[in-house]
């Protein structure tokens, strides 16, 4: 499997959202935005911080548990969460895989940024120095089977710019969000998935 499509598919599902007033502006975020399209660029980071995989591409979220990444560089691809199943499409492969969206997901991108529940449940949330123009928040899982040791989250003002997550090998994702847009009103269908004429489809 890809390293972009294993770091949004491959953990089991642990659903997490709202936290305290008192952490904003990640609970502004997480409890005022529940529709929510940005830019964004993914790299994979070793433990050197040696650059292993650049992708980027456009995400749409819709609370709860609606997503949509499509990959367009380096190569294409589609994830989309209807908010029972998840749906991979490597248009490169021919291929779709399938999915129940419970026990899909873990402490991934797709899954922090579009599930619903509550952040303090899951997490102990802290707040870091801020670093040039962003605010950092620390989440630090309180179980050890979410994939990931360590998520930050990086706001400049309210708005979300930059997602860090370490797993237990010391691998960075680091995925930077530009042209953010809340609360605007996403098409139903962007959260409907078909698989096209003539491709592979694998249920698991």
């Amino acid at each position: 499997m890809r390293v972009v499509t294993r770091l949004l598919l491959s953990l089991p599902l642990v659903v997490s959202l709202a936290s305290t007033a008192a952490t904003d502006p990640l609970h502004r975020f997480f409890s005022e935005v529940q529709n929510y399209q940005a830019n964004f660029k993914q790299v994979v980071l070793d433990e050197g911080l040696n650059t292993l995989q650049e992708s980027s591409g456009t995400l749409w979220i819709q609370r709860p548990n609606k997503f949509r990444w499509d990959y367009d560089i380096p190569y294409k691809q589609h994830i989309v969460g209807d908010g029972e199943r998840v749906w991979l499409h490597d248009e490169e492969l021919k291929q779709v895989t399938v999915r129940k969206m419970k026990g899909a997901l873990g402490y991934t991108p797709a899954i922090l940024l579009a599930g619903g529940g509550r952040l303090q449940d899951n997490f102990t949330i802290s707040k870091l120095d801020k670093q040039g123009s962003l605010l950092w928040m620390e989440m630090k899982p309180k179980t050890s089977d979410g994939g990931f040791d360590d998520i930050r989250l990086g706001f400049e003002g309210n708005q979300l710019r930059q997602m860090e997550m370490i797993d237990g090998f010391g691998q960075t994702t680091r995925i930077t969000l530009s042209d953010n847009r809340e609360n605007q009103q996403i098409r139903s269908s962007i959260f409907r998935f078909t698989p096209p004429k003539g491709v592979d489809v694998l249920q698991q």
